[in-house]
């Protein structure tokens, strides 16, 4: 299950606690986003510590990372 989706231009926000730093859980996640690409979806992977240090530049950058793929899908 993925965080976040927007189909619109296929890309998959996913907020990355510390368990995502765990070996295991890091080829989990690299499988993961290695199929996403190539369904066409871009998967942005957000550490959750950066949503607590600044929401607003996340949002910033998670929206410019969109609008980057509009024309693109």
């Amino acid at each position: 299950m993925l965080d976040f989706y927007c189909a619109e231009v296929k890309l998959a926000v996913e907020v990355d606690g510390v368990h995502h730093t765990e070996d295991d859980r890091r080829v989990r996640d690299e499988m993961r986003d290695k199929w996403l690409a190539e369904q066409g979806i871009r998967a942005l992977r957000i550490p959750a510590f950066e949503i607590m240090l600044d929401a607003d530049e996340v949002a910033t950058g998670a929206y410019a990372v969109a609008l980057e793929r509009v024309g693109k899908v």
